[in-house]
């Protein structure tokens, strides 16, 4: 059954481009059986209807539960104000006026009224590979900045390498506000990124690693700018993801054989060409094959949210970023012949450290049924002292308030 959905005003100022309306109406095109009207007079009688304030900030959860349930409620804000309706009793008139007047009226009052706990929201972002809780904003001019600052943060992936996790973040931040005054999208970022990779490994194949570590590193800040810039402005698209993703799978097993090329000038045989390049398949392919077969055949999920031993893991294990660092040491103290090695050893290594989690996982699937996330353990109240809750969970164990986020 399709539900009607009405927006009532507008933001007073813009949030990463975006007032709350054009921000809901973007929100709202991923779902189905919804169809967004521009008059109340368009909803038919005894017709699903959901009504929602612009001048909140939603969790696209939040969207999905309203648009989902099947009982008539009010959401409220944390401040006590009526920001979402849903009805299906016929009575949308009432209920509207009365939500026009600010939520005052027998036909609103007549409706139970939730909040965000009400609604059991799970917080776990298997996408994004954390959990956070559901937000509900009012926003003001007043706290333009925080907001900003709070659905940035939560673009973010919480289980992701060292680099950027803990490097990018600011000047990425910087990075997607110019992009947003300068109306750059998210795609066209995305394709840069696959000019500097190009670059990167032309670069390395001639032996011009400075330039091609530059032309690297940019690549990779890119790839976290896209995705950012993408989220917090509500315009992924189904090209720029496969280009995304596939940019990232295929380019870095070519960058490190770009690598080994460069480096026969001097200090790598050409008749060992084959094995570096076998070898970095082997780990390469072996990695990412383990990663497959935990979350398509033994868990729901990717393996690096299974403990925290995992999310430890994926801050170093074998991927691109890690890999970098690496190449770069070796570019530095002028042996790139050790920082490729470094990371055929290193792919080695954490292809192994895989293989055993997925042969661990298997038997705790075997033995005990199927596995859960470390993070649907979290304990609001009770789990923030730990360790791999501070790094990877922050939002899932504070209130939601956006003068707390980072």
């Amino acid at each position: 059954m399709i539900t009607y959905i009405y927006i009532l005003g507008d933001s007073e100022t813009n949030i990463w481009g975006l007032s709350g309306r054009e921000r809901l109406q973007r929100m709202l095109k991923t779902f189905a059986q919804t169809r967004l009207v521009d008059s109340p007079e368009q909803i038919p009688a005894h017709a699903p209807a959901l009504f929602l304030r612009a001048d909140h900030l939603f969790d696209v959860r939040v969207l999905m539960a309203l648009i989902n349930t099947r009982v008539n409620l009010v959401l409220a804000s944390d401040e006590g104000q009526s920001v979402a309706i849903r009805t299906t009793d016929g009575n949308m008139p009432r209920v509207l006026a009365n939500f026009i007047n600010g939520g005052k009226g027998e036909a609103v009052s007549a409706l139970p009224r939730y909040t965000l706990k009400d609604l059991n929201l799970l917080g776990l972002q298997q996408n994004l590979k954390k959990r956070d809780l559901p937000y509900l904003l009012l926003i003001s001019r007043d706290s333009c900045r925080r907001l900003e600052s709070e659905l940035f943060a939560r673009s973010y992936k919480g289980v992701t390498d060292l680099v950027t996790k803990w490097l990018w973040p600011n000047p990425a931040f910087w990075a997607v506000r110019v992009c947003v005054r300068s109306g750059i999208r998210p795609n066209q970022v995305t394709l840069l990124s696959l000019v500097f990779a190009v670059l990167a490994g032309v670069a390395f194949w001639y032996g011009h690693y400075g330039i091609g570590l530059v032309m690297g590193w940019l690549m990779t800040f890119l790839d976290t700018v896209d995705g950012k810039l993408a989220r917090v402005t509500v315009t992924s698209s189904r090209f720029g993801d496969v280009l995304d993703h596939g940019l990232d799978i295929i380019h870095p097993p070519l960058w490190y054989m770009a690598w080994g090329v460069g480096s026969t000038a001097a200090l790598i045989q050409v008749s060992d060409l084959p094995i570096v390049f076998w070898l970095i398949l082997i780990g390469y392919v072996g990695g990412r094959l383990c990663e497959g077969v935990f979350q398509f055949w033994i868990a729901s999920f990717d393996i690096f949210i299974w403990r925290p031993l995992d999310s430890f893991n994926r801050l170093v294990t074998a991927r691109r970023n890690p890999n970098l660092i690496l190449l770069t040491f070796g570019w530095f103290i002028g042996r790139p012949d050790i920082g490729l090695w470094s990371v055929i050893i290193w792919h080695s290594l954490s292809t192994i450290f895989l293989a055993v989690r997925v042969m661990m996982g298997w038997q705790a699937r075997r033995s005990h049924g199927p596995l859960r996330s470390w993070f649907e353990e979290i304990v609001p109240g009770q789990d923030e002292g730990k360790l791999a809750v501070r790094i990877f969970a922050p939002l899932a164990v504070r209130k939601n308030n956006p003068k707390s986020g980072s």
